[in-house]
């Protein structure tokens, strides 16, 4: 399978590759493996974009967001990029 190299196939890598990072961060948060594991799980808080609430009368928007990855997250990133270069 071969994609055309542009801006949206790199967004979608680098976002399949936090997600899968951030999941995988989640599932072994509970693993003890030689005390690291709270360190890599440990979130970092990059921004955080407080709720933000628009009433149009007939209809009402509510918007927030924040992005806050763990080193595994982080890691999936990378690891995206390389496999986007790569191939």
């Amino acid at each position: 399978m071969h994609f055309s190299k542009g801006f949206f196939p790199l967004l979608l890598f680098l976002a399949a590759g936090a997600l899968i990072g951030g999941i995988l961060g989640q599932v072994m948060e509970g693993v003890n493996f030689v005390g690291l594991m709270p360190y890599l799980t440990q979130t970092f808080e990059i921004f955080d974009l407080k709720d933000i609430f628009l009433n149009l009368g007939i209809i009402q928007f509510h918007f927030g967001l924040r992005f806050a990855p763990n080193l595994i997250s982080i890691a999936g990133i990378l690891i995206a990029a390389w496999l986007y270069k790569k191939f």
